[in-house]
């Protein structure tokens, strides 16, 4: 490797940028990245420093202390990987190895940076350091390679984790299948119950953890068929084991089994990258990526002439329209949208036709750069392929919205009810056609939706509610006719209850769906919306029970601390660069951070309210804005006037005294950290918010 500092920063920022490193591995998770972060930035800082070998006391203090801290840090993180290897006998070679290299990396920085090494300037008696910058680079390659390795190879404890979860869950699930007696089903149906919460808490810790937003989606999917298909895979059990005799039971039983085996198949494939049919199913081909494809192609034809050839932009464009088919051969597309359709098909052909003439002259006379007749025909081939896209999206996402409104009565799951509950099989098959046709029509519609996306993870879901109505719709009719063949059953009518729910629950998530497309079209997608999930799932948090930690949860106390200890430097250095108004913020942000992580609960707790009123006094806002914080501001007091009460509680034990003051500190500190980050989101002052998230790491944890 070159020895140079561009090169040399290069290769620091490589493990985040890029994802890949020399090591050969690829960074897959958020923690390992995150983790990596902080280490970048510090060891950047110290190549940064090396082509001014003469440095002021000061500075050299600064560097001083860097080398050391990056040094302590991997220590305390490759003690921790040394023990997960001692446990994980697969991995103790590997881990071994990358922990000697990531513990000799760090010794070589701290000597490179040590003071006492470094040798006085004969001219005006400046200390130089970094003499030697080639070990300096190629102690930060190898301390950079060795941490990735150590925590990829960490990351295959928790992988190894969810296989053996979803193995105990198969076992469970294959005994469950064949149970003849109801104790049987209870005993065994209470076991499989806490073996797929143990595996619901795996596979959400890895889908938050994944970088691949298709992969986050395709979890995330696979994880709402699991939990839904749990309660129908109870009703669906307990008629069949009610009415062994009955076809239409066994019929529904099978297919909730069938569903939850690809559902746990689908996760396994996720986690660990297998290649089989399903995982490498390609995604259908898309209205929208197309229309990004060809319009891509189209513009950079004012760079480069010869880019590509007319005959393949035309064959683009008519595989484009030939997906259009979707829309104007479908039996629920009115004429007049279908006629609108075609007839932006047809510009789009005609506005490509003329940007070929135009293009073939350019290349006939060898023209290095698009003509006057070019520009016009790209300006006019972009802007009728973007008419056909909203086009497209006007009629997929106006279908949805008719059918939501009018399945949102649900007449025919209430008519199937009642015609069930009544024993009348002739009302059964009447209304079961009738929920067919709807089936179909949210099928086709969810197709559409598809076209118009606009992300891929947007794609997948709407490929999962397809297949999610494709499913349910029979196993309703299945569930229906159960109960028309007894009317009595109390069994038989919960079963049918449940299946309609989970109808339902689907046309919900369809509506937010919708929402979500429209967002994404209008250019609304933003972060706010992040913070409205973190807050909804953070109310939800159950409390841990305290137990030894295992190799997972050691490898995450690891990556806390070297991110504790290479974060603090960090943030002193942010400060320097704001102005007077956001120092003072600074200021007090940072106070309130240390209230939560020194102090009593009960003094936090009352110290938060007076702090925070000086706080947001430093902000200066519009009214609608005053308006916002203070509703946020009375959310918080009330929270602070709940968590003293609780407080008060009292507890026995050391852990159980640990686990109240944990939770109890880290409610407030979230609550102040949304209602900080809301408003700076608002301001869109970055500074402020990475400073406000950095004091929440150190306050929380």
């Amino acid at each position: 490797m070159a020895s140079s500092c561009e090169s040399s920063a290069g290769m620091a920022s490589s493990p985040c940028g890029n994802s890949n490193f020399d090591s050969g591995l690829e960074i897959k998770t958020r923690s390992v990245e995150q983790t990596l972060i902080p280490l970048v930035s510090q060891i950047t800082t110290l190549i940064n420093h090396k082509d001014k070998p003469k440095k002021s006391e000061r500075t050299l203090a600064a560097i001083h202390r860097v080398g050391q801290a990056v040094s302590v840090a991997v220590g305390r993180f490759v003690a921790v990987g040394e023990a997960i290897a001692a446990e994980n006998q697969e991995l103790k070679d590997e881990m071994g190895q990358a922990c000697f290299e990531a513990r000799r990396a760090g010794d070589v920085i701290a000597q490179l940076t040590d003071v006492g090494s470094a040798l006085p300037s004969q001219l005006d008696g400046r200390v130089t350091v970094f003499s030697d910058r080639t070990a300096m680079v190629k102690a930060a390659r190898l301390l950079l390679s060795s941490v990735t390795k150590v925590l990829v190879l960490a990351d295959r404890i928790v992988i190894k984790q969810i296989i053996t979860s979803r193995n105990k869950v198969l076992v469970t699930l294959d005994h469950l299948e064949r149970v003849s007696t109801f104790q049987e089903f209870v005993q065994i149906f209470s076991q499989f119950g806490n073996e797929m919460v143990e595996f619901a808490h795996l596979t959400g810790d890895r889908q938050n953890d994944l970088k691949d937003e298709k992969k986050k989606a395709r979890m995330a999917a696979a994880r709402a068929v699991l939990e839904k298909c749990t309660m129908m895979l109870l009703t669906a059990s307990k008629t069949c084991l009610r009415h062994p005799d009955c076809e239409s039971a066994r019929i529904n039983k099978d297919a909730v089994f069938h569903r939850m085996r690809c559902a746990l198949e689908q996760v396994i494939e996720i986690v660990t990258e297998a290649r089989s049919c399903g995982e490498n199913r390609i995604l259908p081909a898309s209205i929208y990526n197309g229309i990004k494809e060809f319009k891509s192609g189209v513009e950079c034809l004012r760079e480069n002439l010869y880019s590509l050839s007319p005959q393949s932009m035309s064959s683009q464009l008519e595989a484009l329209v030939e997906r259009t088919e979707d829309f104007t051969d479908s039996a629920y597309t009115s004429h007049e949208q279908r006629q609108a359709i075609l007839g932006l098909c047809q510009l789009a052909r005609q506005d490509t036709q003329q940007l070929v003439h135009a293009w073939v002259e350019a290349q006939s006379v060898h023209a290095k750069e698009a003509t006057k007749d070019m520009e016009v025909a790209i300006l006019k081939t972009s802007q009728s392929v973007s008419d056909l896209r909203r086009e497209l999206h006007k009629v997929a996402v106006g279908r949805a919205s008719d059918l939501l409104k009018v399945h949102g009565e649900q007449l025919p799951l209430r008519a199937l009810k009642a015609a069930g509950a009544e024993g009348n099989l002739e009302e059964v098959a009447e209304y079961s056609r009738t929920l067919t046709e709807q089936k179909e029509q949210l099928v086709e519609t969810c197709r559409l939706l598809c076209h118009v996306s606009g992300t891929e993870p947007l794609e997948i879901t709407c490929i999962h509610a397809e297949e999610t109505f494709h499913v349910i719709g029979p196993q309703i009719i299945s569930a229906a006719q159960t109960l028309a063949l007894h009317p009595s059953s109390k069994i038989a009518k919960e079963n049918l209850e449940v299946f309609c729910e989970a109808w339902e629950s689907q046309l919900c998530d369809m509506a937010l769906l919708l929402r979500e497309i429209n967002d994404v079209f209008e250019g609304r997608r933003g972060q706010l919306k992040s913070l409205h999930w973190l807050s909804k799932h953070l109310a939800n948090m159950k409390t841990a029970k305290a137990v030894k930690l295992d190799a997972e949860e050691q490898t995450s106390m690891a990556k806390l601390g070297l991110e504790l200890r290479l974060l603090s430097s960090d943030v002193d250095t942010e400060v320097e660069k704001w102005e007077d108004q956001e120092h003072e913020i600074v200021r007090q942000s940072q106070s309130l951070a240390t209230k939560c992580r020194y102090k009593t609960v009960s003094s936090v707790l009352k110290d938060i309210p007076p702090s925070l009123c000086v706080y947001l006094s430093l902000f200066q806002l519009v009214d609608e804005e005053k308006t916002v914080v203070m509703t946020e501001m009375e959310k918080l007091l009330a929270l602070c006037q709940q968590l003293q009460m609780g407080a008060k509680t009292p507890v026995q034990g050391k852990a159980a005294t640990f686990q109240k003051v944990t939770i109890l500190h880290l409610s407030v500190f979230l609550s102040l950290f949304l209602l900080v980050s809301a408003l700076f989101i608002r301001k869109k002052r970055k500074p402020i918010t990475y400073f406000c998230l950095k004091s929440v790491r150190f306050g929380g944890r």
